[in-house]
């Protein structure tokens, strides 16, 4: 006997007799009665041949040594294929076109997609079917943008109880009582200390019909770039006006914002244009009609020389953002007879689900215009998608620059989904492309139909209001450029055509000058390369302002695009 179990040698050990290992055999089954298993590896004589493949009835062997079948009969006898062979399942890219059909109804290409498998095997919801708005809060300083946006919040129960008595006490230690809805929006120091929204406020609420992102855009004048880049991913602007007495007088003022706000939003891209006059519980309104009729009579001819067609797309709606009446349900009569003959008897947000959007196109060429881009484990980009619509494992360009990645995730409101349709602020996270190569007011676009790029270009412009100082319009004027995203300098070039304002039609002679309230079309050039489109292809992305020393002086669409000068 064996002095140990590791000198003992096991002749017919039935791993010396084995086949070759065969991942596709048949699921191994224990043998109770088998032969007691005893290693062989210390074994100085040779393994026993393996036998030959004939056939040996079922009934003859053991069950755990069982002879495999050949690996070339596993394939024909299998019924159901194996999860990690990539050849029996379907294609990954009849995969994506099934999530994406629901989002786009044109053909979507292979060549489209970079990484069909990453695409497909991510096990993640298409985005919400509720069409998204995106609502921006314009008006003059202290009118109750911010009231407004947090009581919105707070009746649609985003804000709880215990949070609105945390900013009560905080605000009135403040001797601010009535600011403490305005600080669910104005979350920074300074906004509290000073009661004026410095940054763009960003909240999100939703209806059973529709998904909202408020954008709370300061109105104080050294702020107008910020409330620029929110108003330019607004598809409803809220223009808040104050009834209270002289308020209303301080903001419709020539140095006031309410018509620099409602002029911008215009501009930019507002296509429905809400104006609520708020403060009407204010001890100095009490509910006035004859207040309330003075301010719609005096703003409406303004609103109208901005463009907007007052009928069909401005609503008026007297409310109360700190006592709420007219904000979510309709205000009561016992507060306000008339107020419930104006608008249907519909509150704000009764209106804002009644709007119908148009506009927005599928089919288009991607578009989304970058409005910040910061690292996470990996290069992230921030936008709204102005056209198109966008999924993981894309194929996509940024424009200037030329850079070349691949969409490796998309994020709406912090969850990942596998695409994202027009008019959604996303979160893009991109493969092939660094954080220096990307900045704010580049353009992501498709590889196929890729983003325009120009230094240069021939714009329509309605010259507003000039400087005093600065009182004539030439070539060589220089100013800041306003597109989308994109702040540039920019120079006047050449002024090519005046618009005789008596008959409509452009002059014969080019000008030397323009003076304010002219319309003139003119080439513009910008210190570095931008990525615009022409207005008549894509309006998004078409229109401009011009803005000098803190002002607003022309604004304006692009005609045409030059051709960059090969270097």
């Amino acid at each position: 006997m064996a002095d140990s179990w590791e000198d003992h040698v096991d002749e017919a050990s039935p791993s010396d007799s084995a086949p070759s290992l065969n991942v596709g055999a048949a699921e191994w089954t224990p043998n109770a009665s088998a032969a007691e298993w005893k290693p062989s590896w210390v074994s100085n004589d040779p393994p026993a041949p393996v036998p030959e493949a004939n056939p040996v009835p079922q009934a003859d062997l053991p069950a755990e040594t069982e002879k495999a079948p050949a690996p070339e009969a596993v394939k024909e006898e299998k019924s159901k294929p194996e999860p990690e062979k990539k050849e029996e399942t379907p294609p990954v890219s009849e995969k994506v076109k099934k999530v994406t059909a629901k989002l786009n109804d044109t053909v979507i290409n292979d060549d489209d997609l970079a990484d069909e498998e990453a695409a497909a095997l991510k096990d993640l919801p298409d985005p919400d079917p509720r069409e998204h708005l995106n609502v921006v809060f314009i008006g003059h300083v202290d009118a109750g943008k911010s009231t407004l946006s947090g009581s919105i919040l707070y009746s649609m129960g985003t804000v709880d109880k215990r949070t609105i008595e945390k900013y009560e006490k905080e605000a009135k230690d403040r001797n601010r009582e009535s600011w403490f809805l305005a600080f669910i929006m104005d979350t920074n120091e300074e906004e509290r200390a000073k009661g004026k929204t410095v940054e763009v406020g960003r909240a999100h609420f939703a209806t059973d019909d529709k998904r909202y992102t408020i954008l709370d855009a300061p109105g104080h004048k050294n702020y107008v770039p910020a409330m620029i880049a929110g108003a330019s991913q607004a598809d409803v602007g809220i223009l808040v006006i104050s009834a209270r007495k002289g308020e209303f007088e301080a903001g419709f003022d020539r140095l006031g914002q309410t018509r620099e706000h409602a002029m911008l939003a215009k501009t930019l891209g507002v296509q429905k244009l809400i104006v609520v006059v708020n403060k009407m519980d204010e001890q100095t309104v009490k509910w006035d009609k004859n207040r309330y009729d003075h301010c719609v009579k005096k703003i409406t001819p303004f609103l109208k020389q901005c463009g907007f067609r007052v009928k069909r797309d401005v609503i008026f709606i007297p409310i109360s953002a700190i006592t709420g009446d007219n904000v979510k349900e309709p205000v009561k009569e016992s507060t306000c007879k008339w107020a419930v003959k104006i608008n249907e008897n519909k509150s704000l947000l009764q209106t804002l689900n009644g709007l119908q959007m148009s506009g927005r196109d599928e089919t288009a060429p991607l578009r989304i215009p970058v409005l910040d881009r910061f690292q996470d484990r990996g290069l992230m980009v921030m936008g709204k998608v102005d056209s198109g619509n966008v999924r993981i494992g894309q194929k996509v360009q940024i424009n200037p620059g030329n850079v070349q990645c691949t969409v490796d995730s998309i994020f709406i409101e912090e969850e990942e989904v596998q695409c994202a349709r027009v008019g959604e602020n996303i979160t893009l996270k991109l493969k092939g492309a660094s954080e220096d190569e990307i900045v704010k007011g580049f353009v992501v676009s498709d590889r196929k139909r890729p983003g325009s790029v120009c230094k240069s270009f021939v714009g329509k412009l309605q010259i507003l209001q000039l400087l005093e100082h600065r009182s004539l319009f030439t070539a060589g004027y220089k100013c800041i450029f306003h597109a989308h995203t994109i702040i540039e300098e920019c120079t006047i070039k050449k002024l090519l055509r005046e618009m005789d304002m008596k008959t409509g039609k452009p002059k014969s002679t080019p000008p030397r000058f323009a003076k304010s309230n002219s319309v003139i079309w003119c080439r513009i050039e910008v210190e570095q390369e931008i990525s615009i489109e022409r207005f008549e292809d894509m309006m998004q992305l078409g229109r401009f302002t011009l803005r000098d020393e803190g002002k607003t002086i022309a604004i304006g669409k692009v005609v045409k695009l030059d051709a960059l000068k090969k270097k």
